[in-house]
Formats: structure tokens, C-alpha cells, sequence
């Protein structure tokens, strides 16, 4: 367990590591998935609306969560490792649900996609689509692919455009964040490298973490400390 507390901490090192001053705003679609700024553990999540794969939208609203989240950004059903990793999280899907978390996984693609595209359609989790930008744009994640880029993937089969129904060309850095009921957030990681994705194992440590309240042990200490001297 110390061990996976341990890689859950190197991660949010890397997802802050992702991060860097810059003159753009944070919601700014950016140069590079480089360049991006993703929101950091102990800012509020924002508010957004998604749709899912009828159509229909679907509201995040931080103030009047139910249950934590694990919300995953991912690129959409047409990226071979997207696949791979939604794949991969199965392996602990069923532990995040007992305990208490619900799972959003959110892409780019345009709605009557979100299911067909996956290698996998019958998956189970809550796909959602954010075609329009709000939730990629509000998390600092939202980068433009580059003309070069557009061109070698329609090459590979893959048309931005008719997958997001948009001529924005622009795709989400993969990420995961875990929001706490408050609507804080409580873990990120984000790797511009989307051949790199967030393991499972780290995920789950996170996800324990947050249920131990163990981002909070540094005030309790502290409170331990100042009610020894009192009493002293």
C-alpha cells in the first residue's frame, strides 16, 4: 500500500510537471499538447455540459455532487491506446464503483460515435462526448493538432472532422482526475505523451488516498502538534 501511495504521489508530480506559466489563459485552446495547463489537485472543478451517446446533455455541477468522480479524457474511440487503456481500466473499475466513485470518460468524438468507435462498444462505462470543447477547455486541456498531423491521420482513416463534427481539429491531453464530493480535485495526471497513460494500480492507490483522507494528514499533524502544546 505505501508502495502504491508512493506512485500515486509520482504522478501528481508528473501531472504538475505538464504545467507551466504562460501568457495564454488556462481555457485557451493551446499550441501543443505540450503547452496545455490542466487544472491542479486542490483547485476547484469547474461546471460543464457533455452530451452522451443519445444526444442529450448531461451537466457536471461541482457544488451538488452525489459521489466522487474519476473523470478520464480521453482522445476517442478511434485511438488504438485509448482503447488499450479503457480496456485496461476494467481491472479496477469495479473497486472504484465499491467505493463510492462514479466513472466519466469523456472524448471528442461526436455522440452516435462514442460507442460505435470503441473496439469494445459494450464496455460499460459512461461515455460522453465534449465535441464543442466546454469540458476540454475548462480543465486546460485542449490542444490544436497541427495541419501536418490532420493530414497524416486522414491518411491513417481517421478524419477529425467527421469523428468530433467539428473543424476545430483539436483534441483533449489524456488525463484523469479524481473530484472529490466537495468538487475539489483531489489527484490529476495528465501526460502530453498519449502513448503514456495513468496505470491502474496508481489510480486505485489514488482513489484509497482520497477515501483516507490522506491529502489532509499534513493539518492533522499540525493540529495534533498545537493541542500537545496547548495542553503542555
Amino acid at each position: 500500500m505505501k508502495l502504491l501511495l508512493a506512485l500515486a504521489a509520482l504522478a501528481l508530480t508528473m501531472a504538475a510537471a505538464v504545467s507551466s506559466p504562460a501568457d495564454e489563459p488556462r481555457n485557451a485552446i493551446h499550441p501543443s499538447a505540450e503547452t496545455v495547463q490542466p487544472l491542479l489537485p486542490g483547485m476547484k472543478a469547474p461546471a460543464f455540459q457533455v452530451r452522451d451517446a443519445a444526444g442529450r446533455p448531461v451537466s457536471f455541477d461541482p457544488d451538488h455532487l452525489a459521489e466522487p468522480i474519476v473523470l478520464t479524457f480521453f482522445r476517442g474511440g478511434w485511438c488504438p491506446y485509448c482503447n488499450l487503456h479503457l480496456a485496461e481500466l476494467r481491472h479496477v473499475e469495479s473497486d472504484l464503483k465499491m467505493m463510492g466513485f462514479d466513472l466519466w470518460f469523456v472524448s471528442i468524438d461526436r455522440p452516435e460515435l462514442l460507442y460505435e468507435s470503441l473496439q469494445d462498444p459494450d464496455i460499460g462505462y459512461t461515455v460522453l462526448s465534449d465535441a464543442d470543447l466546454e469540458a476540454t477547455r475548462a480543465f486546460g486541456l485542449a490542444f490544436r493538432v497541427d495541419d501536418d498531423t490532420v493530414e497524416r491521420y486522414r491518411g491513417y482513416g481517421v478524419d477529425l472532422e467527421a469523428v468530433s463534427g467539428e473543424n476545430h481539429h483539436v483534441l483533449p491531453a489524456p488525463s484523469t482526475f479524481i473530484i472529490g464530493k466537495d468538487g475539489v480535485i483531489r489527484f490529476a495526471y495528465t501526460n502530453p505523451n498519449y502513448q503514456v497513460r495513468l496505470h491502474p494500480a496508481v489510480l486505485l492507490a489514488a482513489a484509497n488516498a482520497y477515501l483516507s483522507d490522506e491529502d489532509q494528514r499534513l493539518q492533522r499533524e499540525m493540529e495534533k502538534r498545537r493541542a500537545s502544546d496547548s495542553d503542555g
